[in-house]
């Protein structure tokens, strides 16, 4: 059975429980892992649908936090097969000249630095598995040419300025990370899921069901398929 651990998987409702749930009844066993207390009832109520699922406290801007839980998980399993850096802050929305630095800062900080040392932390356990792979989950809003988000088209008219620039960033370390464990055979890509109405929007997009099928295609690549990619519905999107 192969281990996948998967940030911000704390909210029913969201990507990251629901990339879960999709996992689990593939046959991973899956771990929950943020810093919120209803990880455990979330957990439960996932192996009570018959998956097999663990979780783990983490806090991706925490290094403290992030090494206790690579500990914990090196203990339990022995390995990692699979991370999904999905955690994320949504916030940095306004124009360049209005945005506030500090929240700025804030999601960069999350965005940026936080799946930064996430990965670094989980690249040893990942070394130990046959079939590694890392998914970061991005956004066509850190796209220069995607046609629906990307900075040369206007972004649909949202500034999210401060969001996309922390995107932007993502989609250059999903790049240099994939170079650099190209010869451990670790397939890394980033996924654009689109906008997805989940507990943080609940009024539009396309239903988080379909978005998560985006972030398990990448999850469950064979062995050789793509690395150093960006996508959207197992398609590539321009970077």
């Amino acid at each position: 059975m192969q281990i996948t651990l998967i940030t911000g998987s704390d909210r029913k409702g969201g990507l990251g429980y629901e990339t879960a749930r999709q996992l689990g009844e593939a046959g991973y066993h899956v771990i929950l892992a943020a810093r919120r207390p209803e990880l455990a009832q979330l957990t439960q109520e996932l192996t009570d649908q018959g998956i097999s699922a663990s979780s783990v406290r983490l806090d991706t801007t925490d290094e403290a936090s992030v090494a206790a839980a690579a500990a914990e998980v090196d203990r339990r399993f022995g390995r990692l097969d699979v991370l999904v850096n999905n955690a994320a802050s949504m916030r940095a929305g306004a124009s360049v000249e209005q945005q506030d630095i500090a929240e700025m800062r804030a999601v960069l900080d999350t965005n940026v630095i936080g799946t930064w040392i996430v990965t670094q932390r989980f690249i040893p356990l990942l070394r130990k598995s046959d079939h590694g792979r890392i998914v970061n989950v991005s956004s066509g809003a850190g796209s220069y040419g995607d046609p629906q988000y990307g900075f040369l088209h206007g972004s649909m008219g949202i500034p999210a300025s401060g969001y996309g620039i922390s995107k932007l960033a993502l989609n250059g370390l999903t790049i240099k990370t994939a170079k650099e464990l190209a010869a451990d055979h670790i397939l890394v890509n980033a996924v654009c899921p689109d906008i997805t109405d989940t507990y943080e929007s609940g009024m539009f997009g396309r239903p988080v069901e379909v978005s998560a099928k985006s972030v398990t295609w990448a999850a469950t690549l064979p062995d050789d398929g793509p690395t150093g990619g960006f996508f959207r519905d197992g398609k590539p999107l321009p970077w």
